[in-house]
């Protein structure tokens, strides 16, 4: 199978035969599945191309596959607590987990615990990242989403508590769902609630751009690749499909199924969970408690597959397959080191290998003047050597543009330094 491929990647709650499978898109048909436990709802993720994630449900550790090695877990993260919800940065360089009001975030290279969130004030719900990893979207049962910068909560600066980049607060009751669109910092976010609405937001400001009003609780929400439609699936087994393309579209409105593209997808018979389009947008996948996971085809909304399952269904998603899945003698490009589970360990748990761990922080010297405010500082005065004014005629002007040579000079080998020393510590060998 090495031509590129979409599959779907489900999940129950009775975990009879599985912990997880892997099925063909169009057909059905099951390629892989993974043993060992059973996932919780929200509590899958593809780690990079070379893992699967299942946080344990109702546990305080998350099981670990290799793609390839399906008829065993390979490893078991332990955390400080059961986990109610995973993500992974799609480029697969962090992990992130709600365990109770608090989202953990760790570097999988190194496995350090990064931060530690605590902005809720209830558990958690759902976590999402954007399809850049740049930002990740939290929700919970305390009616709060919020949305933090990966670069502000990363840094090293001790002295200060990471704090969202904005708080999305108009619902009313628990958070059940989010989504993030595509195109990084300027995506749109959806959330449903149990106060019966989904709500579009600009994820660059925060702003509030749709609010609609449904007659049930919603479950579960999407949206599709060119975000044409919202989906929303509802606690009596019905999907909701919005248009957002309509002229008549007001901030605040009421769903009402009409032929302007707002219809339901009847065929569920419990409260829909998990909700996924592909990429073309062609087909809607979803999941439910009636045990059933069901293709539907967008353009129709007829039901073309269903595939059961022996309890409730706590995760479905299409998803890209990586190119490795299914070469059976592929493994993993690096192995997961152990994950800590306390904040900036230095010995111990989490400092037995002695590396060091380098991450993108706030550079700060006791120096009045930093190299980059000194280099803007020169650069600015190699500008202004042309106007005579500054330094005058002849040779003193010779003069002072050699010395600021030098010094620019200086400059860039400390830079050159600087590469290299980073450069050694990341390829260093453990």
């Amino acid at each position: 199978m090495a031509a590129p491929m979409e599959v779907i990647v489900s999940s129950d709650s009775g975990s009879q035969l599985w912990n997880c499978a892997v099925s063909e898109l169009h057909s059905g048909s099951s390629l892989l599945s993974y043993r060992g436990g059973n996932t919780a709802c929200r509590g899958l993720a593809l780690l990079g191309s070379d893992y699967i994630l299942g946080a344990q449900l109702g546990k305080n550790f998350i099981n670990v596959w290799e793609l390839q090695r399906k008829d065993q877990l390979q490893q078991k993260i332990v955390c400080p607590g059961v986990v109610t919800c995973l993500t992974a940065a799609p480029n697969g360089l962090y992990l992130a987990a709600g365990i109770a009001e608090a989202v953990y975030l760790w570097e999988v290279s190194s496995g350090n615990l990064l931060a530690v969130l605590s902005r809720h004030y209830q558990d958690l719900t759902c976590l999402r990242f954007t399809d850049d990893s740049s930002h990740f979207v939290s929700g919970g049962k305390d009616n709060l989403a919020l949305v933090w910068s990966l670069a502000s909560v990363v840094q090293l600066d001790l002295n200060h508590t990471p704090e969202p980049r904005h708080v999305l607060s108009r619902h009313s009751l628990p958070i059940t769902d989010l989504h993030c669109g595509l195109m990084g910092p300027q995506a749109r976010v959806a959330t449903a609630s149990l106060d019966q609405t989904v709500k579009l937001w600009e994820l660059s400001s925060g702003e509030l751009l749709l609010s609609v009003l449904f007659d049930v609780g919603i479950m579960s929400v999407t949206l599709d690749p060119c975000e044409y439609f919202l989906f929303c699936g509802g606690s009596d087994g019905n999907i909701f499909q919005v248009s957002l393309c309509s002229q008549s579209l007001s901030r605040d409105k009421a769903f009402q199924s009409d032929n302007d593209g707002n219809q339901v997808f009847k065929g569920h018979r419990n409260l829909v969970t998990c909700l996924s389009v592909s990429m073309d947008g062609t087909l809607l996948l979803s999941g439910s408690h009636d045990e059933t996971v069901r293709l539907w085809d967008v353009q129709s909304k007829q039901s073309i597959r269903c595939i059961s399952h022996k309890g409730a269904v706590t995760n479905a998603v299409i998803t890209p397959a990586p190119a490795n899945m299914f070469l059976p003698d592929s493994r993993p490009a690096a192995a997961l080191p152990r994950f800590s589970r306390h904040l900036h360990t230095s010995e111990g748990e989490g400092g037995e290998s002695g590396g060091v761990c380098v991450r993108p922080g706030l550079f700060t010297q006791d120096e009045d003047e930093t190299h980059l405010q000194k280099a803007e500082r020169l650069y600015s005065l190699m500008n202004a050597v042309t106007d005579k004014a500054v330094f005058g005629d002849g040779e003193n002007t010779k003069v002072r543009v050699a010395e600021l040579e030098e010094e620019v000079q200086t400059l860039k080998k400390i830079n050159k330094d600087l590469y290299d020393f980073s450069s050694q510590l990341l390829t260093k060998p453990t």
